[in-house]
């Protein structure tokens, strides 16, 4: 029981810290799940939150979803977050650490330099980039960072932003759980877990709309640069390790 109050408190303050910035709640998350649960069993439970996490943020921003911008991600993402999801069985995903570790790094004064010339992306590219995270999302634990510079520089910020990219990762989360159950590494207890450490992924993810609401769009951005310098060093040091 203590495992689990702890668990869910950690999931409640990654439910805000995800409901912000729009991710990082599986960075967060997953050490305290591999602790509690074992390392088999932190993915699936993971995914599992994710998808309530993310239904969360939507529900949260219901009104400021881009839907033609989550169906043009998703429509390529879903399939390539299932071939993904397969991959995973067999693929050692050290080498995908380091290269999305470097990338994250490498965003921070890139997504800068792009916002400075007033870059932008349209509805067919940021399918491609659907394709690209999605078989990636499937492989790996978390790529929501990499989300982050394609829907920004589609123009989406705050509400809008984080609404969209909820709903266009609950597709792709949903993707990876469905192949996860098809392929037995989903039991009902598995399952169960899941949807009990979601539970404070939501709740965190409506606290955060309160928050968002009084925050600057340079603030914002300032969180986004934070959250990719996290990602990155914490991929290279899983990598490493």
């Amino acid at each position: 029981m203590a495992s689990y109050i702890f668990v869910l408190l950690v999931g409640l303050v990654a439910g805000c810290v995800s409901g912000i910035i729009g991710t990082g709640s599986s960075i967060m998350l997953l050490p305290v799940l591999v602790f509690t649960f074992g390392p088999k069993q932190a993915v699936p439970i993971m995914a599992i939150a994710a998808v309530m996490a993310n239904v969360a943020r939507v529900m949260a921003w219901w009104r400021e979803v881009d839907w033609r911008a989550c169906a043009a991600y998703s429509v390529t993402g879903v399939p390539a977050a299932a071939l993904g999801a397969r991959t995973l069985l067999v693929l050692p995903p050290r080498v995908i650490d380091v290269a999305l570790g470097i990338f994250f790094l490498a965003m921070i004064p890139g997504r800068r330099w792009l916002a400075r010339r007033n870059f932008r992306i349209r509805l067919w590219q940021l399918a491609i980039a659907g394709a690209v995270i999605g078989y990636l999302t499937g492989i790996v634990l978390s790529t929501g960072p990499l989300s982050v510079p394609a829907f920004t520089a589609y123009g989406l910020s705050q509400g809008a932003f984080l609404s969209t990219e909820a709903a266009s990762s609950l597709a792709l989360y949903v993707s990876k759980v469905v192949t996860f159950r098809e392929l037995g590494a989903l039991p009902l207890p598995t399952i169960l877990q899941g949807a009990i450490v979601g539970s404070s992924l939501m709740v965190g993810a409506f606290v955060a709309k309160r928050a968002v609401l009084r925050m600057g769009p340079e603030t914002f951005r300032h969180l986004l640069d934070a959250l990719m310098l996290v990602s990155g060093l914490s991929l290279l040091w899983a990598a490493l390790d």
